[in-house]
């Protein structure tokens, strides 16, 4: 823990000097990247902290502990099992994936038919998405609030979607109040030793197939997602001679650079303009120069059965309603 508190001071120095030498415009994102890192330490030690407390007064009653909901039995491995059990409100609950050494906190939208794991939701542009590797793979954000933005992580992405076939729908919104939504069969994420690649089956949905590329002939050598090695600012994994990531301010699945990229800066009106398509885009929707106002991304297992009684009328609401 000293090591960790060591470098959480030298951090806040390196900081500090850093937003008092450079320019505003060139170091804003920077102390902003630095910040959040600092953010992250100190709950880290604060976490050990705690547990280092709890250890050396085992027998003291620790009233700041919160006590989970027994509903939320961490036997279930995903949102669709919680949901075969009994629990039909949509929030945040603990699953324990195959793989995953401790319980998992997720939002399971059981609206939709049920059963669906969140693991992206951008409705407000509240929450920056230009993000570290470590951060990508931890995951960020708020999940608890109903209006919060977040990503699940990358670790937890594989750890769901190895343990058997599951299905991706996006949910996405233009500022107009259009609605579209792209679904993808056998949906899968490599863990980190194989840079969480990508791997996803057959499309169907509204919103054009971005993923694969197929939209267009002749471009899915550069635009197609299929295989993709994730990328973010420090960590460059795409096909390009620059860095997507860094670029297109997010991390995301890249090639050359996109044709999907869900992850990128927030723009409160949807048509914009930048050195790069840097936007929430769905290119075969909207193209690159539009950003959309609201992406969701979940996950759901392919043999789950909707129960016609839950809700078989809703398609595709938004969580934000």
């Amino acid at each position: 823990m000293e090591g960790q508190q060591l470098l959480l001071k030298g951090l806040i120095v390196i900081t500090a000097c850093f937003q008092a030498l450079c320019e505003p415009d060139i170091c804003r994102e920077e102390v902003a990247r630095l910040r959040e890192q600092e953010k992250h330490l100190r709950s880290q030690i604060q976490t050990q902290e705690l547990l280092l407390q709890r250890l050396q007064q085992p027998n003291q009653p620790d009233n700041n502990r919160v006590i989970p909901d027994q509903s939320q039995d961490t036997q279930h491995t995903d949102c669709s099992q919680l949901f075969k059990s009994g629990s039909k409100s949509s929030g945040v609950y603990e699953i324990k994936p195959h793989g995953s050494l401790s319980p998992v906190r997720v939002y399971c939208d059981m609206r939709d038919g049920g059963g669906w794991v969140v693991i992206q939701r951008r409705i407000n542009g509240a929450e920056r998405f230009n993000r570290s590797w470590a951060e990508y793979k931890e995951g960020f954000g708020d999940m608890e609030t109903h209006h919060g933005e977040f990503w699940l992580g990358n670790d937890n992405l594989h750890f769901i979607t190895t343990q058997g076939n599951y299905s991706l729908r996006i949910y996405l919104e233009d500022f107009d109040g259009n609605q579209r939504y792209a679904e993808y069969e056998n949906f899968r994420v490599a863990s980190e030793k194989d840079h969480y690649q990508l791997d996803f089956g057959a499309y169907g949905g509204t919103a054009g197939d971005a993923l694969s590329g197929n939209y267009q002939v002749g471009v899915s050598e550069w635009a197609s997602h299929q295989g993709m090695k994730f990328s973010t600012f420090d960590q460059d994994n795409d096909n390009y001679k620059g860095n997507c990531a860094q670029e297109d301010k997010g991390g995301w699945w890249f090639n050359k650079c996109h044709s999907a990229h869900l992850n990128g800066l927030y723009y409160h009106t949807g048509h914009y303009s930048a050195k790069t398509d840097d936007g929430i885009v769905w290119y075969p929707w909207r193209g690159w120069w539009y950003s959309l106002k609201i992406s969701i991304m979940k996950l759901r297992p392919i043999n789950f059965k909707i129960d016609p009684i839950d809700d078989p009328n809703a398609v595709h609401p938004r969580l934000s309603s």
